[in-house]
């Protein structure tokens, strides 16, 4: 068994706490050192008490299904002799109340434009590189919501 770790860090300050009103942000650190200022989203929860320059949960979740599925895709498309040059996503993902009325992430759209040096994969090759890579990316398979590949050129 792997196992992965995330330090996340937040501090009350001086600030009241009771009426709701408390800053949201805090620091995301991870194993390399790398901190990350992290808050709320805006959309969920109004400036100022989020940072609307920080990272927020539900980005960080559509990041993560994106990089996995990129990851991937890369390691397919070089084994089977297709050599890529830029891989650019602008996914998005949509919150709404799921079928049992909570409010959850319920749909991710990947939409990586690749550009390909050499022989393009056909439509069909390329359907199937991202259909391996989404049924081999652990984070997918670790969500419930729907992931769609929308690749775009």
């Amino acid at each position: 068994m792997k196992q992965f770790e995330a330090r996340v860090a937040w501090q009350r300050g001086g600030q009241p706490f009771l009426d709701g009103r408390y800053s949201r942000a805090h620091a995301w650190r991870f194993d390399g050192g790398l901190e990350v200022p992290a808050s709320s989203s805006p959309l969920s929860v109004p400036l100022p008490m989020s940072d609307a320059s920080a990272i927020d949960p539900e980005e960080a979740l559509v990041a993560a299904a994106s990089s996995c599925h990129m990851l991937f895709f890369l390691s397919l498309a070089a084994g089977r002799g297709f050599t890529i040059d830029s891989y650019v996503d602008e996914a998005l993902g949509f919150m709404d109340k799921d079928g049992e009325g909570r409010i959850a992430m319920t749909r991710i759209e990947l939409r990586p434009a690749i550009v390909f040096a050499g022989e393009r994969p056909s439509q069909d090759e390329l359907g199937a590189l991202h259909h391996q890579a989404h049924a081999r990316c652990y984070i997918a398979n670790s969500l419930k919501t729907e992931v769609i590949v929308m690749e775009t050129r």
